[in-house]
């Protein structure tokens, strides 16, 4: 935990749980608490609504595992896009960065995660049965390993290779266009469409 002022006003409790959140540090957590108190009630109350919307009504497509409002995803649903092509991506966060590249228009799938065995993460914590039974269809030619170049992400993409080279259906990599040890969602959008126009067989 990090170091917060321990009480048990509203106001600490506040700092702390905005703590929790990725990359917001005691001194961030401070400014946005009292950013918070100092807003109109309106602004307060519109967010703490659409925070309890965001919980109560997101959920996985149904097709793709994406985070959806809908039984299916806006991608999922577009008659434009190629159902035969899958491009497999760790979060959700990484597919909004695929789209933003603007070169990919094909379907995807969502891991919600990579292997990671120190974290306790392994095949039954991602959509793995879910991803092997849609290639089982057999309309889909291609997937794409599109999780991130680094040791869990390839360790990923090659643990998924190995359970779909019986299905026959073409294996795929992201080109090393991006740098080693960095995140699709930190990628600028020519470096992944390069990463995508320069993929390689798997």
């Amino acid at each position: 935990m990090r170091d917060f002022p321990t009480a048990n006003g509203a106001i600490p409790r506040l700092m702390e749980e905005l703590g929790r959140l990725p990359g917001i540090g005691p001194k961030s957590a401070e400014r946005i608490a009292h950013y918070l108190i100092a807003a109109g009630k309106a602004q307060v109350l519109t967010l703490a609504e659409l925070l309890k919307s965001v919980k109560e009504n997101i959920h996985r497509c149904q097709n793709c595992c994406n985070l959806t409002e809908n039984k299916t995803c806006d991608i999922c649903r577009d008659p434009r896009r190629d159902s035969s092509l899958l491009c497999i991506v760790e979060q959700a966060r990484d597919l909004g960065a695929m789209e933003r590249s603007g070169r990919f228009q094909g379907h995807y799938h969502v891991l919600h995660g990579r292997l990671a065995p120190l974290d306790n993460m392994g095949p039954d914590n991602l959509t793995i049965h879910h991803l092997m039974k849609r290639v089982e269809l057999g309309n889909i030619r291609e997937v794409i390993m599109a999780t991130n170049p680094n040791l869990e992400g390839d360790g990923t993409a090659l643990y998924l290779s190995s359970l779909l080279a019986p299905t026959g259906v073409k294996i795929t990599r992201l080109a090393r266009g991006l740098s080693s040890g960095a995140g699709l969602e930190f990628a600028n959008t020519q470096s992944l469409a390069d990463a995508l126009e320069g993929r390689r067989a798997l």
